[in-house]
């Protein structure tokens, strides 16, 4: 074996793995920095949804937010009713 065999043996790996590495690496790195779950805006239109059946508001009127700490999280949900 030569010393540019060594060179020629080595396969420059193509331009969709490259991509492929690079995306999961910034996909692993999002789901790293996301406070939130996947699930909590669909649970904030499904409630507001719920709630307008019975009463007038808007999105605005309703806050839904999770808290973590450790093994425990807490849903917490506010929502302002309209004054009769």
């Amino acid at each position: 074996m030569s010393f540019m065999d060594f060179f020629r043996a080595q396969k420059k790996p193509t331009t969709a793995s490259l991509a492929k590495e690079r995306l999961q690496i910034i996909v692993a790195h999002e789901r790293g920095q996301r406070t939130q779950p996947d699930y909590l805006p669909q649970l904030h239109r499904d409630i507001l949804e719920v709630i307008r059946k019975y009463v007038p508001i808007s999105e605005d009127q309703v806050h839904v937010e999770l808290d973590s700490q450790g093994t425990c999280s807490v849903l917490e949900l506010n929502i302002t009713l309209p004054e009769r």
